[in-house]
């Protein structure tokens, strides 16, 4: 499929789960997004969708797309869990900015790979122990006070709900390790 063609179903894909919280808003008061609320939702599931298009098309291996797909993915979730609730603490809880550095860690380390797919493993397990780093500093060192805490919220809670996260970092590595086995080529094709 075309380039074009691929960003105009991501547009309307993108518009149509934009329509699940507008319809819900008008069936019940639990769902309050505002217009920033909206921007912010489009523009993160666009440009996730956007970076998955852009990468998947280098190599012509399933499992290097399907790589990139959860690596998208654990971005994605990363992203919108911190925004929404905080992964440590509250979502006012200042360690919380330290996440930025897990999507950092996958960024640079998929720039410096040149998206070949032993490097993009390498950046993927990369930011899945990042991941672990950050949890453990958020948990044992730079602890939550005040407003940021969250006296209700159990530890072995937030440490299962970032263990998984990690491991979503960690199956996207195994997947680019896959692909790397398998011998995958590049894709020659232009848009």
């Amino acid at each position: 499929m075309s380039l074009p063609k691929s960003l105009l179903l991501l547009a309307l894909a993108t518009g149509l789960l934009l329509l699940i919280p507008l319809v819900a808003m008008q069936f019940t008061q639990e769902v309050n997004w505002t217009f920033s609320d909206f921007v912010f939702a489009g523009v993160l599931l666009f440009g996730t969708g956007l970076t998955y298009l852009l990468i998947a098309r280098k190599w012509n291996s399933t499992a290097y797309k399907l790589g990139v797909g959860v690596g998208v993915v654990a971005g994605l979730m990363l992203v919108w869990a911190n925004a929404a609730v905080g992964l440590v603490g509250s979502e006012d809880n200042p360690v919380n900015l330290l996440y930025g550095g897990v999507l950092l860690v996958a960024l640079i380390g998929a720039i410096v790979a040149r998206f070949r797919p032993r490097g993009m493993s390498n950046a993927m397990f990369a930011a899945s122990l990042t991941y672990v780093a950050v949890t453990l500093i958020g948990l044992f060192v730079w602890k939550p006070t005040g407003a940021a805490a969250e006296p209700s919220v159990h530890l072995v809670n937030v440490v299962v709900f970032n263990a998984v996260f990690a491991a979503i970092w960690a199956v996207s590595g195994w997947l680019f390790r896959r692909a790397d086995a398998a011998g995958s080529a590049p894709n020659r094709q232009l848009a």
